[in-house]
């Protein structure tokens, strides 16, 4: 319950909210969930108010306190890092423990049955795998930017230039959705790089999942 306080504290924490009462009004965050503020489906919120008391109304009360009084512990080294399949000793015996279906948490960030857990440490992995083989393959930012301009018949610079055109805007969108999502990079790197603001990087990712998507196209070609 620990680990629960302090992830949901986080963007209070990091200054994203002014005070606890934003906090609990916070859109992007399971605490205003478990609060019953919105529903949340792949949140396994009732498990976590059964941990305070059988009524609902009582839990949430007795949980908001308990969340509350977590802000003046401030930063808990103790409850940050750790790897995604380490807590299960290998992803084997994380395989082998979904398939009880009793309530598991297969890492401590991550709170939900069984299914919901394997999926997202399967996502991550899958994920990591891919990052690493194409970092293998020496596939940099600058290896997107060419895959950018083959497709949109524009010269690698010309894909990191500032501008409104239609192809400008698409490159930069293709760029950067590619960038985040199969490199891992920031935003916040992007924005320095391409100069233009983290929120048009934002918006610039989505663009660009969207056009991969209703074009079929792929960083690499398998």
């Amino acid at each position: 319950m620990e680990l629960v306080r302090y992830i949901h504290l986080n963007p209070l924490r990091a200054g994203v909210v002014e005070d606890y009462p934003r906090l609990c009004r916070y859109p992007y965050c399971g605490h205003r969930a478990i609060l019953g503020r919105k529903t949340t489906e792949w949140q396994d919120g009732d498990y976590i108010l059964g941990l305070f008391h059988k009524k609902a109304g009582i839990a949430q009360k007795k949980y908001r306190a308990f969340v509350e009084e977590g802000i003046a512990l401030g930063r808990r080294n103790d409850l940050v890092g750790g790897g995604l399949v380490r807590s299960y000793a290998g992803w084997d015996e994380l395989k082998a423990m979904g398939k009880s279906g009793e309530y598991r948490k297969g890492d401590e960030r991550i709170l939900g049955k069984s299914d919901f857990v394997e999926e997202v440490l399967a996502e991550a992995n899958e994920r990591y795998e891919r990052r690493y083989r194409l970092k293998a393959k020496g596939v940099d930012l600058r290896a997107v930017a060419h895959r950018v301009g083959e497709l949109l018949r524009m010269e690698p610079e010309e894909v990191f230039r500032r501008g409104k055109g239609r192809k400008t805007v698409q490159a930069h969108g293709l760029l950067c959705y590619w960038a985040t999502e199969e490199l891992g990079m920031t935003q916040q790197a992007l924005a320095q790089r391409l100069r233009i603001t983290q929120p048009a990087i934002s918006l610039a990712v989505r663009r660009g999942e969207q056009l991969a998507a209703q074009q079929g196209w792929k960083l690499v070609e398998n």
